[in-house]
């Protein structure tokens, strides 16, 4: 099972913080990065803004830092009515992934003016030249504890495990894992992993992420084992089917048998409850796997407010009406689009409009007027998805976890910025390819706000407080 504090940041942030920190003139610098946090399972620091400490107010050196507390105060001003936690960072211009006795009693100085002003847990970090960073919390016993994982999240997802002890140093740079060896595997122990929807293609995903060795499955489904599903579903059995199992409990029996225990844990509630939005939340990556844009929506707000790269499939079969024929087969289609918080989000590429959200509510609360509207062209542009077969299910869904395979242990030949979304065209037996740059891109006003009330700027979803 995964254990230790996370702390996340987009790749946005961490580019901003390498060119400060790295001027090119060899000396350390620093800078403040202020954080949400989430306090789930494991304490995740959510990475939210920085607060660069210019070079001229502090003293440099190639193995010294000394800055203003001036900076300090400012930190904690920002802070307060938030209660967001405090990351101080700095330079190792020559490579040392570890902290010195120098960086050791300076934490204790500051630490204790931090705690002064805002009492919730701060950090300190280090970077090296190549991007890795180091990092550790204090709470308020003044003991440092080392963060398990900082991640990064981007066109890559750059992993950088236990700080110190867990990265693996080749002059003075770390090594990612080789994809597909026991080196990727020892990674993937240390994640943890949602998958939300585990029916048709969210049971290949979950069987899958369970032979790679993820350290958690988080398996969040409100539905029941039918006779109907005993087709698509994974593990699935009739003797599920008639006791109307639920297909997560069904699923974390099937882990639990090829894993053990202490894997799986699963979540029998609708992922627009506020228990199954903040089970997600502990998790590393986000797979979802559902029919609903309802579903997609939340887990959309579940990426950009917790920092969690999103990996999103789907599967259409549309059908035509052509003379002399009947029904035929009109395209055969996997989607898979991979979000990394911060970019362009499902909303901006359309895979839920406000519109589809609308009707898909009114199909719910009363199918007779949604279909009188379909009819007369109130709703434009949506499309029930065909029963999926097995085989294009397993189809889209392998190729949505070799996409993030391919972006946490690169492998491609070309960025994978180009391929921010996959288009899988069956019967033309093609496939196509959208870079991220080919969406329209919205600022996010929740990027990174973590659990903030509402959850998800979502008012059902509220605490009640």
């Amino acid at each position: 099972m995964k254990t230790g504090a996370t702390f996340v940041m987009t790749e946005a942030l961490h580019t901003a913080l390498r060119e400060h920190l790295f001027p090119g003139d060899g000396l350390e610098a620093a800078a403040i990065v202020l954080c949400t946090r989430y306090e789930g399972k494991r304490t995740k620091l959510i990475a939210k803004s920085m607060i660069s400490v210019p070079y001229d107010v502090c003293e440099r050196r190639g193995d010294f830092l000394r800055w203003p507390g001036d900076y300090l105060e400012r930190a904690i001003s920002e802070s307060e009515a938030a209660q967001l936690s405090i990351m101080l960072i700095h330079s190792h211009p020559g490579g040392f992934l570890g902290f010195s006795e120098l960086d050791d009693e300076s934490d204790r100085i500051t630490m204790r003016s931090l705690f002064a002003g805002v009492e919730v847990i701060h950090g300190s970090a280090i970077m090296i030249p190549d991007g890795t960073i180091a990092a550790r919390l204090y709470d308020a016993s003044q003991c440092p504890t080392d963060i398990a994982l900082v991640s990064v999240i981007g066109d890559d997802i750059r992993l950088y495990f236990n700080g110190i002890d867990g990265c693996a140093l080749i002059d003075g740079k770390s090594r990612v894992p080789l994809a597909f060896t026991s080196e990727m595997t020892q990674a993937l122990s240390k994640l943890s992993v949602a998958v939300i929807g585990v029916s048709g293609t969210g049971s290949v995903v979950a069987e899958q992420v369970t032979r790679l060795g993820f350290g958690e499955i988080i398996l969040i489904d409100h539905d029941r084992v039918e006779p109907r599903n005993l087709n698509r579903i994974l593990n699935s059995t009739t003797a599920d089917a008639e006791s109307s199992a639920f297909k997560v409990e069904m699923f974390a029996d099937a882990i639990e048998r090829v894993r053990g225990k202490g894997v799986a844990y699963p979540v029998s509630k609708s992922v627009g409850t506020r228990e199954a939005v903040l089970a997600a939340a502990d998790a590393d990556i986000l797979f979802c796997c559902v029919d609903t844009r309802f579903a997609r929506m939340i887990a959309d707000r579940l990426a950009s407010r917790f920092l969690i790269p999103l990996f999103d499939v789907g599967v259409l079969i549309p059908t035509m009406k052509v003379e002399a024929v009947g029904m035929t087969i009109a395209g055969v289609y996997g989607r898979i689009d991979y979000v990394k918080p911060g970019g362009a989000s499902l909303a901006d590429r359309e895979v839920y409009t406000g519109e589809s959200l609308r009707a898909e509510s009114l199909r719910a609360a009363n199918p007779e007027v949604y279909q009188q509207q379909l009819q007369h062209g109130y709703i434009q542009g949506f499309h029930e998805e065909a029963p999926a077969v097995i085989s294009l299910n397993m189809l889209a869904a392998s190729t949505c976890v070799m996409e993030f395979l391919a972006r946490a242990f690169p492998m491609r030949e070309e960025s994978n910025a180009n391929y921010a979304r996959t288009l899988i065209k069956f019967r033309e037996a093609e496939q196509e390819f959208t870079a991220e740059s080919g969406f329209r891109h919205t600022p996010d006003s929740g990027l990174a706000l973590g659990a903030a009330e509402p959850l998800l700027g979502i008012a059902d979803l509220s605490g009640g407080f």
